[in-house]
């Protein structure tokens, strides 16, 4: 098949999938579509009922922004980028490599909830890692700078971020899939949404520390000091964490001096970051002054 059919036959099949998604036509348990809107709904009416910042707005600043963010990152820049893994899995298969030919260890049989697990801790070790390179790298924070312009915390901010993001995030989780493998697809619909839910959780206007647990999973407080505009001096970033805790506190990168809730949001230098959408997608590409 030449590249530019497979590349044009993926977008269609994804933008078909898509489609079909929001009319219904997937099984619910793999409608990324609804099940978004529905986490989403769920999570802000929690915001709405336990507000933690109580005097921010219901529409808080930047509200529509985040939330066209949310639509754009999780199905616009999907449907488009999925011709391009098609055409790189294609050219990588003739090389004789496939999902399966760089697994070092098969979790096949293992018990299933032992595997959702297992797939679960190793994703985000490797979304822990790929953040703290994104704040550690100057070319990567000039993209990550999106997603830390946020200046209102809420639900959606979870998903305000420069989609170059996912051209690394993506690949660094796939090799991880690919080195230990036997996971199954229905495990990756369970471990996406879960994360989301979570990463809507941490990013909401609620005071949630999970007591004891908070040493585990990733929190709204222990988030919050990770957008803080003023970082513990000699830091790149703190809190670093996705859906789990427990990596910032092993690698020594936690760091929650309160929960007030009155931090200021931020970086320096983002009175002059664009407050528009492709003014915010086109900073990550022009020369730093």
């Amino acid at each position: 098949m030449q590249i530019i059919e497979l590349f044009w036959k993926a977008i269609g099949n994804n933008l078909q999938w898509t489609l079909d998604s929001i009319l219904f036509k997937v099984p619910i348990y793999q409608n990324y579509f609804w099940g978004l809107i529905v986490l989403s709904l769920f999570v802000w009416l929690l915001e709405i009922t336990f507000p933690w910042r109580k005097e921010q707005a219901i529409f808080r600043k930047d509200f529509f922004l985040d939330g066209f963010y949310m639509f754009f990152n999780f199905f616009v820049f999907s449907i488009f980028i999925s011709g391009f893994y098609a055409v790189a899995e294609d050219l990588f298969s003739d090389f004789g490599i496939s999902v399966t030919s760089l697994t070092l260890y098969s979790t096949t049989e293992w018990h299933p909830g032992v595997q959702l697990l297992v797939f679960f801790v190793l994703l985000d070790i490797v979304q822990w890692f790929t953040h703290v390179l994104l704040h550690r790298i100057p070319a990567l924070w000039q993209f990550h700078k999106v997603h830390h312009s946020v200046k209102e915390m809420g639900f959606a901010a979870h998903l305000r971020y420069h989609w170059m993001e996912n051209i690394l995030y993506k690949p660094l989780k796939t090799l991880a899939v690919m080195l230990i493998g036997g996971f199954e697809p229905e495990q990756a619909y369970i471990v996406h949404f879960l994360a989301i839910g979570i990463g809507h959780l941490n990013h909401a206007n609620l005071k949630i520390s999970w007591g004891p647990f908070k040493y585990i999973f990733n929190n709204p407080i222990m988030h919050l000091h990770h957008h803080a505009y003023t970082l513990p001096e000699g830091k790149y970033g703190i809190n670093y964490g996705i859906s789990l805790s427990i990596w910032d506190y092993l690698f020594n990168t936690a760091h929650v001096p309160n929960a007030k809730g009155e931090t200021k949001l931020g970086f320096s230098g983002d009175d002059y970051f664009p407050q528009d959408f492709l003014g915010q997608n086109l900073y990550g590409f022009r020369k730093e002054k």
